[in-house]
């Protein structure tokens, strides 16, 4: 494997990361992506953790990216539980099936772990996200907001004991909606990349 780095992104980067996602996303879950316009519009929001914003390099290449933002659970007997959330997570292309995406993975909950973050909630695909720790979240008597059977709603303790006893819901932080109009506008800036539509994608 290569020497890599790990580091908190900086302004001079924002457009490579940008451009790392779009091509890490592109025709993955959707023809095109807006995962690169979620992270641009993110960085902005007061529930953006700048500390949990990091970028993996290899070889001096930005080739890994990470973003996290706070979050809630709204438990059953009236609380607001904060947590975290994160996303997207983004490996270059040519550099998945390496191991980066773990690496970037566990190095960035270790470090929302040492922020106070007691959980984390995501929607991704358990089996990349089971090894490092994540279950089901309606195993654990967290469900979805508009999904409360999800498979692909995953929760993740911190630390140990956390969601002991804890019902709830959970609904990703307004930033994650973004409007589709907005997004293609953003996009426009990028080089011109063919959308298709291809088996597995959600939408």
């Amino acid at each position: 494997m290569q020497t890599y780095h790990i580091r908190k992104e900086t302004a001079a980067d924002y457009h490579t990361v940008e451009n790392l996602t779009r091509k890490a996303f592109w025709n993955v879950y959707r023809p095109g992506c807006t995962e690169h316009y979620v992270l641009h519009c993110f960085r902005q929001r007061p529930d953006f953790v700048p500390e949990l914003d990091l970028v993996l390099e290899a070889d001096g290449e930005i080739i890994g990216h990470v973003m996290y933002a706070r979050a809630a659970i709204r438990t059953d007997d009236g609380r607001i539980l904060p947590i975290m959330t994160f996303g997207p997570l983004s490996i270059a292309p040519r550099c998945k099936g390496q191991g980066f995406g773990t690496i970037l993975l566990r190095e960035s909950m270790q470090r929302a772990k040492a922020l106070g973050a007691g959980a984390l909630a995501i929607t991704g695909n358990i089996g990349f996200y089971g090894k490092a720790g994540f279950a089901a979240g309606k195993t654990k008597g967290i469900r979805y907001w508009d999904d409360p059977d999800a498979e692909y709603f995953l929760v993740a303790e911190l630390e140990p004991g956390f969601l002991d006893g804890v019902t709830g819901t959970y609904k990703d932080p307004d930033g994650y909606f973004v409007d589709e109009q907005a997004a293609a506008a953003f996009d426009a800036a990028f080089p011109p990349k063919e959308k298709r539509r291809l088996p597995g994608q959600l939408i």
